[in-house]
């Protein structure tokens, strides 16, 4: 059996970029150096993926996104584009160097996750989220910081 995935002719992908089974690159994209794409993950036209990052199996990150250097965006994870929808404006979602993005969490169009923030599994995000802190629920609210989920991270590696 074949694996089709789908490469806009016009995206621009990195070098060492792993795309798995069943993917979508859209057009006008730009995927960096060292990029994984998980299997039926659908990353749109226009978005602009920094190098290093991981982007888990079926992620949906739509047009004008902005993701970048070393992300984790967890499996099945939605990012949103249209805060109206079905306007006909859009706009982005930022996710800045380092964050982390769990399993089926939901980001709200426009918002911005700053730098080494953390957007915990299932967590609906309405609002920007601050740099180094960690994010959970619906709606999102900080929890606590990036060095205590570094700790908690550790100790579970640990144990």
């Amino acid at each position: 059996m074949a694996v089709v995935n789908f490469i806009a002719p016009d995206a621009k992908l990195g070098k060492n970029v792993r795309v798995w089974h069943f993917a979508y690159v859209g057009s006008k994209s730009e995927i960096g150096d060292d990029v994984k794409i998980g299997s039926l993950a659908h990353v749109d036209y226009d978005v602009k993926v920094g190098s290093g990052t991981m982007i888990e199996g079926s992620a949906y990150i739509p047009p004008k996104s902005r993701i970048g250097r070393g992300v984790f965006i967890g499996p099945a994870a939605v990012l949103t584009n249209d805060p109206y929808p079905p306007s006909k404006k859009m706009v982005g979602v930022t996710i800045e160097d380092g964050a982390v993005i769990g399993a089926r969490a939901v980001i709200k169009a426009g918002v911005t996750v700053g730098r080494r923030a953390v957007v915990a599994m299932g967590a609906v995000v309405t609002r920007d989220v601050p740099a180094e802190k960690v994010v959970m629920g619906v709606p999102a609210k900080v929890v606590y910081s990036r060095k205590g989920f570094d700790a908690k991270m550790a100790a579970w590696e640990r144990s």
